[in-house]
């Protein structure tokens, strides 16, 4: 189960690289999405809008629980990559074990204030009264399991970065399965409501953080845990480095909340009375609907992300170029199956979230799902760009990308297609991802002009 990362990584032809890391990565995040998905249908078919509309309202909150944790997890997977590329195995060592330290800290006092603070919090995301007793409860269930829960992410870089690339696939291929034998023990057998959709995964994640943490305890991991030293100079580069992404994240749950705001407001005048809550459930349908698509994307990405860390910091950018040309490469077929999929099975997918008894969620989330899907003809480039600018240590390069893509070009294009009505909410997803397409063009040549002068550089000086 388990490969010589350092091999792998250094010598592997790309393409073979390719199949062997992304497409295992990309299982295990399409199977993490799984129970997303799976959650959804279960709360639309089973619960119905109202449901299904407050789960939104939460789940910015749930998110930004969870970056804290990606925040460090991949903050620290970028130095400790280059740091092995360097053959600095000590240094590695010790990132690992601080960031593990760090993330259980962070995840025990998220907690406590999602936990204390979860009505006026749901209030703050626009829950009104008829949602905010639902929302509540769900952020509660959640807030309680976080200390184990939320660990799961990093750990995931962890083992691919030890060279445990099929055990991270099976673990998380093994949290989804349980979490739906879960989710159907909850909502169908025990008849709970959004508290057992919660449960079901915080339980399912708490117990594959454990099982995932099992070689590192061992000591058969290639990185060890040891005797933490905590420096300002570590933390400020996890920091650094895992800034793109939470940012991302922190700023993309600041633009769910102005998104549910607006929702309220633009559905009841599309829609009248208590057509806010629909509007919402439309989003809400949305952002399940892209669970098929950005996981893949993403997992692409993010599995290449240690191999690139490896050769740069081993100073092999024409390898470094190879790799992140397979990366572009299939992500782009990833982008257009995408976009071929919802355009063409719109009803289709809009009918797995909302029941035939709500016609109106159903009829709007077909006509959204046409227009949001557009945005996979742009996405895989700005994801994949930003992959790269955080996977060779260019945080301020990934901030920018990330804080363009998830809150100034969304909150610019909310504006400007503010008198379309919803419809400009929809495609406010595209224009976003075009955006930071172009953006991520632009940083691109930056990076290889400054390659192109350091190789120069060392040249004069031999």
């Amino acid at each position: 189960m388990k490969r010589d990362p350092e091999k792998m990584y250094a010598t592997m032809n790309p393409w073979r690289l390719f199949f062997v890391v992304a497409l295992p990565g990309m299982v295990s995040m399409f199977a993490m999405s799984i129970y997303s998905i799976i959650e959804g249908i279960f709360i639309g078919q089973r619960l119905g809008e109202g449901a299904f509309a407050a789960v939104n309202i939460a789940m910015p909150l749930v998110m930004i629980n969870f970056s804290l944790a990606d925040l460090i997890g991949v903050g620290a997977a970028v130095p400790i990559s280059i740091a092995l590329g360097k053959k600095e195995g000590e240094k590695a060592n010790n990132i690992f074990s601080c960031s593990v330290i760090l993330i259980f800290i962070t995840s025990v006092l998220m907690g406590a204030a999602m936990f204390l603070a979860a009505e006026p919090l749901c209030r703050m995301m626009g829950a009104n009264d008829a949602l905010l007793e639902t929302s509540v409860r769900y952020l509660r269930t959640v807030a309680l399991c976080s200390p184990l829960a939320t660990i799961f992410f990093a750990m995931d870089n962890y083992l691919r970065i030890s060279g445990y690339v099929k055990m991270s696939m099976l673990i998380n291929i093994g949290s989804n399965a349980c979490t739906i034998a879960l989710l159907s023990f909850f909502l169908l057998v025990l008849d709970m409501d959004v508290v057992g959709s919660a449960l079901a995964t915080s339980v399912s994640m708490s117990l594959c953080s454990m099982i995932a943490m099992i070689p590192f305890l061992r000591g058969e991991a290639l990185l060890k845990f040891k005797r933490p030293v905590f420096s300002v100079a570590m933390i400020r580069e996890i920091v650094a480095c895992g800034s793109p992404g939470f940012l991302n994240n922190i700023a993309g749950r600041v633009t769910s909340i102005l998104m549910n705001i607006s929702l309220m407001t633009l559905g009841v005048k599309a829609f009248g009375e208590g057509g806010g809550t629909t509007a919402v459930a439309v989003y809400a349908v949305l952002m399940y609907a892209s669970d098929f698509c950005w996981p893949l994307l993403y997992g692409i990405s993010d599995s290449l992300s240690p191999a690139i860390g490896y050769n740069w910091g081993a100073e092999s950018y024409g390898r470094v170029k190879r790799i992140v040309g397979c990366a572009y490469v299939g992500t782009a077929v990833i982008g257009i199956l995408s976009t071929a999929f919802l355009f063409f099975l719109p009803g289709t997918v809009a009918s797995w979230f909302a029941n035939a008894g709500d016609t109106l969620l159903l009829q709007e989330s077909t006509r959204a799902i046409r227009l949001f899907c557009l945005a996979y003809l742009f996405r895989w480039f700005a994801v994949t760009t930003q992959g790269f600018l955080s996977a060779i240590g260019k945080p301020a390069m990934a901030t920018m990308t990330s804080l363009g893509t998830a809150l100034v070009f969304p909150v610019i294009i909310l504006g400007a297609l503010w008198p379309l009505g919803l419809d400009g909410i929809w495609l406010n997803f595209a224009g976003v991802n075009l955006f930071s397409a172009v953006f991520g063009s632009f940083l691109l040549l930056r990076v290889k002009k400054e390659v192109r002068q350091s190789k120069a550089q060392k040249a004069e000086e031999a």
